[in-house]
């Protein structure tokens, strides 16, 4: 192996390094907890080594939406069978949707703690524009079988977000478990009355 190789090779051991103590310190104490000194003091490097990969926590943070996007678009599309209803596929997304937050809950939180994604962060995260693009693309799917002309497809595709959102904060992200109801009757109701919806 080559010097140029080794090197290449050696940063992007760095940079996972990184990338792992950084998701052990959220893991453990969460988002807030994250810091570059505490990264830096993690690995035992100085504070300058972590910024010659990221100029800082936010950019770290954003390495994490990045990802959380990914995993979300591909457990939604694994859990989609084509040959399904339409009305089928959308309870489907919605279980997706739903045990992707349930199953990796600090990326949920940083990718939704600012709220539902932004134009810009599509353009910026391949991820998100081929989850809006789905999300489109089913809510035409509805509409056009609905044979209405009086819906607005961006107000809809604003409130499947919201929906969706909304299930999880009230199931998942609440301060006590003792008010909780059965998760997958709220997810398939909101699911359905949203298809009736239309």
């Amino acid at each position: 192996m080559g010097v140029t190789e080794r090197k290449l090779r050696q940063q992007e051991e760095m940079r996972k390094q990184i990338i792992d103590c950084s998701r052990e310190i959220v893991h453990e104490e969460g988002w807030a907890a994250l810091s570059i000194r505490k990264i830096a003091d993690a690995i035992e490097y100085s504070v300058p080594v972590i910024y010659k990969y990221f100029e800082n926590k936010e950019a770290i943070s954003a390495y994490f939406v990045a990802e959380g996007f990914d995993l979300l678009y591909a457990q939604i599309t694994a859990g989609i069978s084509t040959e399904d209803s339409i009305e089928e596929r959308f309870q489907q997304l919605g279980l997706g949707y739903y045990l992707f937050a349930e199953q990796h809950p600090k990326h949920y939180e940083i990718m939704f703690g600012l709220g539902i994604p932004t134009c810009e962060t599509a353009k910026n995260i391949k991820s998100v524009g081929l989850l809006s693009d789905l999300f489109r693309h089913m809510i035409d799917e509805l509409i056009q079988k609905s044979g209405r002309k009086d819906i607005d497809v961006c107000i809809k595709y604003r409130s499947l977000w919201a929906m969706l959102h909304g299930v999880v904060a009230l199931e998942l992200l609440s301060l006590t478990g003792s008010d909780k109801v059965c998760n997958s009757l709220i997810l398939a109701d909101s699911m359905r009355s949203f298809t009736k919806g239309i």
